[in-house]
């Protein structure tokens, strides 16, 4: 198995990295932090390339991508999993700045991770691109707009990309998680129900890349809420989603 994942240096990806090493296998780990990327790569079985880089830098991903298909071959599977979250408010116009840092890495990261392999996994003829969303993007919520449109617009970009690469052999996965024990998630104030460890979250986002599902609520509890959420009219949404609390503005993960 030849794998990339970013976002490897801590959460799901940590957890996704750690679920695809093996002794044969050959592993490329993306995040910006490199220490813990060392660290994460000292730990695992295996061949693992350490990329330090932010997934933004489109340049940097391009290098990495010639790099790793240099070194190991075409991967036979890409997680676009880097992220970031923080509170925002619709009426601040300072939070623009934070709405476009979160697009960055979120929307445009998550697209070109994917675009920096897809050719050589296309001239392969097999591969699996996969991009983690969240169920946030199936509806806006209060105070977290800038999260909600990155994740909505990544699942549309994952869904016109599994179109463009219908017949080429290459699978596309959206994963759109709930709540997982993530740094990510600990500065919530919040109950969040159904809440997974990061390491259950991977088992499950591994299985639905090995079905090659196009679009996969983890867990499938959280599928029951966010489907019909996705169908309510818009005055009733209104009126519940307004009572819901609120991700903190000061805190960026």
């Amino acid at each position: 198995m030849r794998a990339v994942v970013t976002g490897a240096s801590s959460g799901i990806g940590e957890a996704l990295a750690r679920r695809y090493a093996g002794p044969h296998n050959a592993l490329g780990l993306i995040a910006r932090r490199k220490d813990a990327l060392d660290a994460l790569a000292a730990d695992l079985p295996g061949r693992s390339a350490v990329y330090a880089l932010d997934v933004a830098d489109e340049q940097a991903l391009e290098r990495a991508a010639e790099d790793f298909v240099a070194r190991f071959g075409a991967p036979e599977l890409v997680i676009a999993n880097a992220g970031v979250s923080i509170g925002t408010h619709g009426e601040a116009l300072g939070d623009a700045a934070k709405l476009r840092r979160v697009l960055e890495v979120n929307v445009i990261g998550l697209a070109a991770t994917l675009a920096a392999f897809a050719p050589a996994m296309r001239a392969a003829g097999r591969g699996t691109l996969c991009g983690i969303a969240s169920v946030s993007g199936f509806r806006g919520l209060a105070g977290a707009g800038a999260y909600c449109a990155s994740k909505a617009a990544a699942i549309t970009w994952l869904e016109s990309l599994r179109v463009e690469l219908r017949g080429s052999g290459v699978s596309v996965v959206t994963v759109c998680p709930g709540y997982i024990d993530t740094p990510m998630t600990r500065v919530n104030r919040y109950r969040m129900p159904f809440l997974l460890p990061a390491d259950e979250a991977a088992r499950r986002i591994a299985r639905a890349i090995d079905a090659k599902r196009r679009l996969a609520v983890i867990p499938w509890q959280m599928a029951l809420v966010s489907y019909p959420l996705r169908a309510l009219p818009g005055w009733l949404y209104d009126r519940l989603a307004a009572r819901a609390p609120r991700k903190p503005r000061e805190v960026k993960v």
